[in-house]
């Protein structure tokens, strides 16, 4: 993958998040949460939309620099920290990444955000997309990029679905208890559809 390739990938995503903000915030408000999901998350990508890098290393700190700097919130703040693992995983200077760096870039990315949340699988939060898209990406590893990433995004879907049948334990969600199920978390959708980007532009 090229570092071309991936800065494509981010544009794509970003193109897709601003498409759905409106389904992100109803189902953020759908849930129980502020109702502001779809906003949080297009400014997230507004604001990485003006970042950039050499190499892959130097460009996921200026992704994580532009959330840290220019967002606000919890979506800058665990998005902040997802790219500054990811880049802290990169190679110094690499500006192509064969598919076992992919993984370790992603896993690195997944790695750092355990620090700054608690929330695991089952917690109703964009962690019940991101591990499973995670692990499947490595899992896939052995048979190519593209393959990686439409496993990642299709483990994304899923699990994103999974959330309707969960009570939320985190945010302002949490205080409703089952009232809480039902709805798709929106911070795994929109994981979800950040991973389907990366799967359709990533080939």
């Amino acid at each position: 993958m090229t570092l071309q390739t991936f800065k494509s990938m981010v544009a794509a995503a970003g193109t897709d998040i601003r498409a759905d903000e409106k389904r992100f915030s109803e189902l953020d408000a759908a849930a129980g949460g502020d109702g502001d999901h779809g906003t949080a998350i297009v400014t997230a990508f507004n604001a990485m939309a003006k970042a950039d890098g050499a190499d892959f290393k130097s460009y996921l700190k200026a992704l994580s620099d532009a959330l840290q700097n220019e967002a606000c919130g919890s979506t800058s703040t665990l998005y902040g920290a997802w790219l500054q693992g990811m880049s802290d995983a990169a190679p110094e200077g690499a500006v192509e990444l064969d598919p076992e760096a992919v993984a370790a870039m992603f896993t690195g990315g997944l790695e750092e955000l355990g620090f700054t949340t608690r929330a695991r699988v089952g917690d109703k939060t964009l962690m019940d997309a991101l591990i499973p898209a995670t692990d499947a990406l490595a899992a896939a590893m052995g048979d190519g990029i593209a393959a990686m990433f439409k496993a990642a995004a299709e483990a994304a879907s899923k699990g994103s679905e999974a959330t309707a049948a969960m009570r939320a334990k985190f945010g302002r969600a949490k205080n409703l208890g089952d009232r809480s199920i039902g709805p798709v978390d929106a911070g795994s959708a929109s994981m979800a559809c950040i991973f389907n980007a990366f799967a359709r532009e990533g080939v």
